[in-house]
């Protein structure tokens, strides 16, 4: 009875150590991807300070920013942004306005509005570009992957490739039409998890058939959502599918890509 009593304990503690050592590696990678980063500031259209950081070589001519989900901060995406500057290209992580994790997560300014998500988004694309790079990629979670699409939209040819984690096609006031969808020139990705609660994997294979191309559809075995994909089961596999896509269709350096395919 001693014995059988006591199990339960021992599997508690086994399970506490494992998280403990789980929560360890994950600030250790955060710590490390933050390391070659820098804090940076920029303003909207409408005067709201947005807090960023700065990832990879200040000279990159090919430029990636990353947006958020609705639940998450830029933080979510600290490790892809260091992965995407060791490979060379210029990365921009965000807070949209109201998102103010503080630390090294950072703090902007304003009232979280998702109405304002693609203005959010297109100040960091248009921050970003008046640093240097003139070949320009986006990806985005969730609510950020939907504002990804509509900035891609307006942008037309000045958005090489985007990629959608779990975007939906309609949130909150956020929408994005068949229409614009079918005249959104860059490359698209969309990857959902087969399990995700929230139908992720039906918006994405719908926005698939409703875009041009060049695009694809990636549903892979897991039921994450947004960036937790990047954490997960098949977070290395999620990982190597981004890195993948931009470096076909927006290559870190000016050499021409592959031939576009379906």
């Amino acid at each position: 009875m001693t014995g059988s009593r006591r199990t339960p304990m021992v599997v508690a503690l086994i399970v506490v150590v494992l998280l403990a050592g789980s929560c360890s590696r994950l600030a250790q990678q955060q710590s490390e991807a933050l390391a070659a980063s820098t804090a940076v500031t920029f303003q909207t259209d409408d005067g709201v300070q947005l807090a960023g950081r700065l990832f990879g070589p200040s000279d990159a001519t090919a430029g990636i920013v990353l947006a958020h989900m609705f639940p998450a901060d830029q933080s979510a995406w600290f490790e892809t942004a260091a992965a995407l500057g060791s490979a060379g290209y210029r990365v921009l992580t965000f807070d949209f306005r109201g998102y103010c994790p503080g630390g090294d997560a950072g703090c902007s300014q304003g009232t979280k509005d998702v109405g304002q998500a693609t203005a959010d988004l297109q100040a960091a694309l248009d921050y970003l570009r008046s640093l240097g790079p003139t070949r320009i990629g986006l990806a985005g979670a969730s609510m950020g992957g939907t504002a990804a699409l509509l900035v891609a939209a307006s942008e037309g040819d000045g958005v090489a490739a985007v990629v959608m984690l779990s975007a939906p096609q309609s949130f909150l006031q956020l929408q994005i039409t068949p229409e614009q969808l079918a005249t959104i020139t860059a490359a698209k990705l969309f990857i959902a998890g087969s399990g995700d609660p929230a139908g992720a994997a039906d918006a994405a294979q719908s926005m698939y058939e409703q875009s041009g191309q060049p695009k694809s559809v990636q549903i892979v075995t897991s039921n994450d959502h947004g960036t937790d994909l990047l954490h997960g089961n098949q977070g290395t596999h999620v990982q190597q599918l981004l890195e993948a896509w931009f470096a076909q269709y927006l290559p870190a350096s000016a050499t021409p890509s592959a031939t576009p395919g379906g």
